[in-house]
Protein backbone atom coordinates (compact mmCIF):
# COMPACT_ATOMS: atom_id res chain seq x y z
CA UNK A 1 0.00 0.00 0.00
CA UNK A 2 1.44 3.38 -1.03
CA UNK A 3 1.81 6.64 0.87
CA UNK A 4 -1.19 8.07 -0.94
CA UNK A 5 -3.36 5.22 0.38
CA UNK A 6 -2.14 5.84 3.91
CA UNK A 7 -3.06 9.49 3.67
CA UNK A 8 -6.59 8.94 2.38
CA UNK A 9 -7.56 5.57 3.78
CA UNK A 10 -10.75 5.20 5.84
CA UNK A 11 -10.15 5.68 9.55
CA UNK A 12 -6.66 7.07 8.96
CA UNK A 13 -7.23 10.38 7.23
CA UNK A 14 -9.36 13.43 7.52
CA UNK A 15 -10.52 13.38 3.91
CA UNK A 16 -8.41 16.44 3.11
CA UNK A 17 -5.15 14.67 2.43
CA UNK A 18 -3.55 15.51 5.82
CA UNK A 19 -2.41 12.65 8.04
CA UNK A 20 -4.01 12.27 11.48
CA UNK A 21 -1.34 12.08 14.13
CA UNK A 22 -1.53 10.34 17.48
CA UNK A 23 -1.14 13.69 19.25
CA UNK A 24 -4.41 14.98 17.78
CA UNK A 25 -6.30 12.05 19.23
CA UNK A 26 -4.99 12.41 22.83
CA UNK A 27 -7.42 14.11 25.26
CA UNK A 28 -6.45 17.52 26.56
CA UNK A 29 -5.34 17.60 30.18
CA UNK A 30 -7.97 18.87 32.62
CA UNK A 31 -7.25 22.35 33.97
CA UNK A 32 -5.94 22.44 37.52
CA UNK A 33 -8.56 23.62 40.01
CA UNK A 34 -6.56 23.58 43.21
CA UNK A 35 -4.71 26.89 42.72
CA UNK A 36 -6.32 29.47 40.42
CA UNK A 37 -4.22 31.50 38.09
CA UNK A 38 -3.68 35.20 38.58
CA UNK A 39 -6.38 35.97 36.05
CA UNK A 40 -8.88 33.80 37.98
CA UNK A 41 -8.61 35.78 41.24
CA UNK A 42 -12.05 37.29 40.73
CA UNK A 43 -13.60 33.87 40.17
CA UNK A 44 -11.89 32.55 43.31
CA UNK A 45 -13.21 35.45 45.37
CA UNK A 46 -16.66 34.87 43.96
CA UNK A 47 -16.46 31.19 44.87
CA UNK A 48 -15.41 32.01 48.42
CA UNK A 49 -18.26 34.52 48.75
CA UNK A 50 -20.72 31.94 47.45
CA UNK A 51 -19.50 29.41 49.99
CA UNK A 52 -19.85 31.97 52.82
CA UNK A 53 -23.39 32.83 51.69
CA UNK A 54 -24.26 29.14 51.48
CA UNK A 55 -22.96 28.52 55.01
CA UNK A 56 -24.92 31.49 56.32
CA UNK A 57 -28.07 30.33 54.55
CA UNK A 58 -27.64 26.85 56.00
CA UNK A 59 -27.24 28.30 59.49
CA UNK A 60 -30.39 30.44 59.30
CA UNK A 61 -32.88 27.52 59.24
CA UNK A 62 -31.21 26.08 62.34
CA UNK A 63 -31.60 29.38 64.19
CA UNK A 64 -35.18 29.66 62.97
CA UNK A 65 -35.90 26.11 64.14
CA UNK A 66 -34.45 26.92 67.56
CA UNK A 67 -36.67 30.00 67.86
CA UNK A 68 -39.70 28.01 66.76
CA UNK A 69 -38.91 25.35 69.37
CA UNK A 70 -38.66 27.99 72.08
CA UNK A 71 -42.02 29.44 71.08
CA UNK A 72 -43.52 25.95 71.08
CA UNK A 73 -42.33 25.41 74.66
CA UNK A 74 -43.86 28.74 75.72
CA UNK A 75 -46.73 29.59 73.35
CA UNK A 76 -47.67 32.66 75.38
CA UNK A 77 -44.22 34.23 75.18
CA UNK A 78 -44.40 37.83 74.11
CA UNK A 79 -43.29 38.41 70.53
CA UNK A 80 -40.87 41.30 70.22
CA UNK A 81 -39.14 42.85 67.23
CA UNK A 82 -35.53 43.93 67.26
CA UNK A 83 -36.21 47.23 69.03
CA UNK A 84 -37.96 45.50 71.93
CA UNK A 85 -41.38 47.05 71.41
CA UNK A 86 -44.31 44.62 71.56
CA UNK A 87 -45.34 44.02 67.94
CA UNK A 88 -49.02 43.38 68.73
CA UNK A 89 -51.58 43.65 71.49
CA UNK A 90 -51.38 39.86 71.87
CA UNK A 91 -47.84 40.20 73.22
CA UNK A 92 -49.26 42.32 76.04
CA UNK A 93 -52.00 39.75 76.61
CA UNK A 94 -49.23 37.25 77.32
CA UNK A 95 -47.46 39.73 79.61
CA UNK A 96 -50.64 40.25 81.66
CA UNK A 97 -51.53 36.59 82.11
CA UNK A 98 -52.32 35.24 78.67
CA UNK A 99 -55.43 33.56 77.32
CA UNK A 100 -55.43 30.96 80.08
CA UNK A 101 -55.38 33.75 82.64
CA UNK A 102 -58.54 35.17 81.07
CA UNK A 103 -60.22 31.77 81.34
CA UNK A 104 -59.20 31.33 84.97
CA UNK A 105 -60.46 34.83 85.72
CA UNK A 106 -63.90 34.34 84.14
CA UNK A 107 -65.11 30.74 84.25
CA UNK A 108 -65.32 30.08 88.04
CA UNK A 109 -67.33 33.25 88.65
CA UNK A 110 -69.61 32.41 85.74
CA UNK A 111 -70.20 28.91 87.14
CA UNK A 112 -71.03 30.36 90.57
CA UNK A 113 -73.65 32.78 89.30
CA UNK A 114 -75.25 30.17 87.01
CA UNK A 115 -75.51 27.54 89.75
CA UNK A 116 -76.78 30.08 92.27
CA UNK A 117 -79.42 31.39 89.87
CA UNK A 118 -80.70 27.82 89.46
CA UNK A 119 -80.38 26.49 93.03
CA UNK A 120 -80.29 29.62 95.22
CA UNK A 121 -77.83 27.66 97.38
CA UNK A 122 -74.65 29.54 98.34
CA UNK A 123 -72.73 26.45 99.47
CA UNK A 124 -73.50 24.43 96.34
CA UNK A 125 -72.59 27.34 94.10
CA UNK A 126 -69.33 27.94 95.95
CA UNK A 127 -68.30 24.28 95.76
CA UNK A 128 -69.08 24.21 92.03
CA UNK A 129 -66.88 27.25 91.43
CA UNK A 130 -64.02 25.75 93.47
CA UNK A 131 -64.30 22.45 91.57
CA UNK A 132 -64.00 24.25 88.23
CA UNK A 133 -61.05 26.29 89.50
CA UNK A 134 -59.35 23.08 90.67
CA UNK A 135 -59.77 21.53 87.22
CA UNK A 136 -58.24 24.59 85.57
CA UNK A 137 -55.34 24.53 88.03
CA UNK A 138 -54.82 20.83 87.33
CA UNK A 139 -54.64 21.52 83.60
CA UNK A 140 -51.97 24.14 84.22
CA UNK A 141 -49.98 21.70 86.36
CA UNK A 142 -50.21 19.05 83.64
CA UNK A 143 -48.78 21.60 81.23
CA UNK A 144 -45.92 22.15 83.70
CA UNK A 145 -46.64 25.82 84.11
CA UNK A 146 -45.38 27.79 87.10
CA UNK A 147 -47.09 27.26 90.45
CA UNK A 148 -47.96 30.95 90.60
CA UNK A 149 -50.05 30.71 87.44
CA UNK A 150 -51.48 27.31 88.33
CA UNK A 151 -52.49 28.04 91.93
CA UNK A 152 -53.03 31.80 91.84
CA UNK A 153 -56.52 31.65 90.33
CA UNK A 154 -57.50 28.62 92.41
CA UNK A 155 -56.55 30.27 95.71
CA UNK A 156 -58.57 33.39 94.82
CA UNK A 157 -61.68 31.33 94.08
CA UNK A 158 -61.16 29.19 97.21
CA UNK A 159 -60.92 32.26 99.46
CA UNK A 160 -64.00 33.83 97.86
CA UNK A 161 -65.95 30.58 98.32
CA UNK A 162 -64.84 30.29 101.97
CA UNK A 163 -66.02 33.84 102.75
CA UNK A 164 -69.37 33.22 101.04
CA UNK A 165 -69.99 29.92 102.87
CA UNK A 166 -68.97 31.23 106.30
CA UNK A 167 -71.06 34.38 105.97
CA UNK A 168 -73.98 32.62 104.34
CA UNK A 169 -74.25 35.46 101.82
CA UNK A 170 -73.78 34.66 98.16
CA UNK A 171 -72.78 38.22 97.30
CA UNK A 172 -69.68 37.82 99.46
CA UNK A 173 -68.28 35.48 96.82
CA UNK A 174 -67.53 38.65 94.82
CA UNK A 175 -66.37 40.73 97.80
CA UNK A 176 -62.71 39.77 97.36
CA UNK A 177 -62.77 40.87 93.73
CA UNK A 178 -64.29 44.23 94.63
CA UNK A 179 -61.67 44.81 97.32
CA UNK A 180 -58.86 43.83 94.94
CA UNK A 181 -60.13 46.29 92.32
CA UNK A 182 -60.06 49.04 94.92
CA UNK A 183 -56.57 48.06 96.04
CA UNK A 184 -55.27 47.99 92.48
CA UNK A 185 -56.79 51.38 91.69
CA UNK A 186 -55.12 52.86 94.77
CA UNK A 187 -51.74 51.22 94.10
CA UNK A 188 -51.65 52.29 90.45
CA UNK A 189 -52.58 55.86 91.37
CA UNK A 190 -49.88 56.07 94.04
CA UNK A 191 -47.30 54.69 91.58
CA UNK A 192 -48.13 57.54 89.21
CA UNK A 193 -47.83 60.15 91.95
CA UNK A 194 -44.38 58.89 92.98
CA UNK A 195 -43.30 58.71 89.31
CA UNK A 196 -42.97 54.93 89.26
CA UNK A 197 -45.98 53.99 87.10
CA UNK A 198 -46.67 50.31 87.58
CA UNK A 199 -47.06 49.56 83.87
CA UNK A 200 -43.45 50.64 83.41
CA UNK A 201 -42.39 48.53 86.39
CA UNK A 202 -44.12 45.50 84.85
CA UNK A 203 -43.18 45.95 81.18
CA UNK A 204 -39.67 47.40 81.61
CA UNK A 205 -37.98 44.08 82.52
CA UNK A 206 -40.06 42.21 79.93
CA UNK A 207 -38.86 44.54 77.15
CA UNK A 208 -35.24 44.31 78.34
CA UNK A 209 -35.00 47.96 79.30
CA UNK A 210 -35.52 47.43 83.05
CA UNK A 211 -35.98 50.93 84.49
CA UNK A 212 -33.95 52.96 81.99
CA UNK A 213 -37.26 54.46 80.84
CA UNK A 214 -37.15 56.72 83.90
CA UNK A 215 -34.28 58.61 82.23
CA UNK A 216 -36.37 59.09 79.08
CA UNK A 217 -39.10 61.70 79.76
CA UNK A 218 -41.15 60.80 76.67
CA UNK A 219 -41.13 57.09 77.48
CA UNK A 220 -41.87 57.71 81.16
CA UNK A 221 -44.83 59.87 80.14
CA UNK A 222 -46.13 57.05 77.93
CA UNK A 223 -45.97 54.58 80.82
CA UNK A 224 -47.81 57.10 82.98
CA UNK A 225 -50.63 57.42 80.44
CA UNK A 226 -50.87 53.64 80.15
CA UNK A 227 -51.09 53.31 83.93
CA UNK A 228 -53.98 55.80 84.01
CA UNK A 229 -55.82 53.51 81.59
CA UNK A 230 -55.65 50.69 84.13
CA UNK A 231 -56.71 52.99 86.96
CA UNK A 232 -59.82 53.80 84.91
CA UNK A 233 -60.51 50.07 84.45
CA UNK A 234 -60.38 49.34 88.18
CA UNK A 235 -62.48 52.41 89.05
CA UNK A 236 -65.10 51.30 86.51
CA UNK A 237 -65.37 47.92 88.22
CA UNK A 238 -65.82 49.54 91.62
CA UNK A 239 -68.45 52.01 90.43
CA UNK A 240 -70.56 49.24 88.88
CA UNK A 241 -70.10 46.44 91.41
CA UNK A 242 -70.31 48.24 94.76
CA UNK A 243 -73.94 49.39 94.35
CA UNK A 244 -74.95 45.87 93.24
CA UNK A 245 -73.15 44.36 96.21
CA UNK A 246 -74.84 46.70 98.68
CA UNK A 247 -78.25 45.92 97.12
CA UNK A 248 -77.68 42.14 97.41
CA UNK A 249 -78.21 41.69 93.67
CA UNK A 250 -76.22 38.46 93.39
CA UNK A 251 -77.22 37.52 89.84
CA UNK A 252 -76.58 41.01 88.51
CA UNK A 253 -73.35 41.19 90.49
CA UNK A 254 -72.16 37.96 88.89
CA UNK A 255 -73.15 39.16 85.43
CA UNK A 256 -71.29 42.43 86.03
CA UNK A 257 -68.24 40.47 87.20
CA UNK A 258 -68.14 38.58 83.91
CA UNK A 259 -68.93 41.62 81.74
CA UNK A 260 -66.28 43.75 83.46
CA UNK A 261 -63.69 41.00 83.29
CA UNK A 262 -62.29 40.10 79.89
CA UNK A 263 -63.77 42.80 77.56
CA UNK A 264 -62.49 45.90 79.43
CA UNK A 265 -59.28 44.04 80.19
CA UNK A 266 -58.64 43.55 76.47
CA UNK A 267 -59.48 47.20 75.81
CA UNK A 268 -56.97 48.29 78.46
CA UNK A 269 -54.30 46.06 76.93
CA UNK A 270 -54.95 47.44 73.44
CA UNK A 271 -54.81 51.05 74.66
CA UNK A 272 -51.58 50.27 76.51
CA UNK A 273 -50.04 48.89 73.32
CA UNK A 274 -51.31 51.87 71.31
CA UNK A 275 -49.75 54.35 73.74
CA UNK A 276 -46.41 52.52 73.95
CA UNK A 277 -46.19 52.04 70.17
CA UNK A 278 -46.05 55.82 69.79
CA UNK A 279 -43.37 56.23 72.46
CA UNK A 280 -39.61 56.28 71.76
CA UNK A 281 -38.11 52.78 71.49
CA UNK A 282 -36.72 51.25 74.68
CA UNK A 283 -33.01 51.24 75.45
CA UNK A 284 -31.93 47.66 76.03
CA UNK A 285 -29.81 47.01 79.12
CA UNK A 286 -26.59 45.10 78.35
CA UNK A 287 -24.88 43.17 81.10
CA UNK A 288 -21.23 42.18 81.26
CA UNK A 289 -22.11 38.52 80.66
CA UNK A 290 -23.78 39.47 77.37
CA UNK A 291 -20.69 41.23 76.02
CA UNK A 292 -18.09 39.15 74.09
CA UNK A 293 -14.83 38.68 75.96
CA UNK A 294 -11.53 40.01 74.63
CA UNK A 295 -10.32 36.50 73.85
CA UNK A 296 -13.54 35.73 72.01
CA UNK A 297 -13.26 38.96 70.01
CA UNK A 298 -9.66 38.17 69.10
CA UNK A 299 -10.60 34.67 67.99
CA UNK A 300 -13.46 36.02 65.93
CA UNK A 301 -11.19 38.55 64.25
CA UNK A 302 -8.84 35.77 63.29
Amino acid sequence: MGDRDLQTGDGWGTGEGRPVTAEAELPRPAPETGVPAAGDATAADRTTADRTTADRTAAEPAASDGKAAAQADDPEAAAEPADGTPDSAMSLVAAFGGVRGMIDMTVPGLVFVVVFTITRATTTSAYAAVAVAAVLAGIRLMRRETLMHALGGFLGVAIAAFVAIKSGKAENFYLLGVLLSGGYALAYTISILVRWPLIGVVLGPILGENFTWRNNPARAAAYTKATWVWVALFVLRIVVQVPLYLADKVTWLGAAKVALGVPPWLVAIYLTWLIMSKAPPPVKVTYDDDRPSAAGSESASR
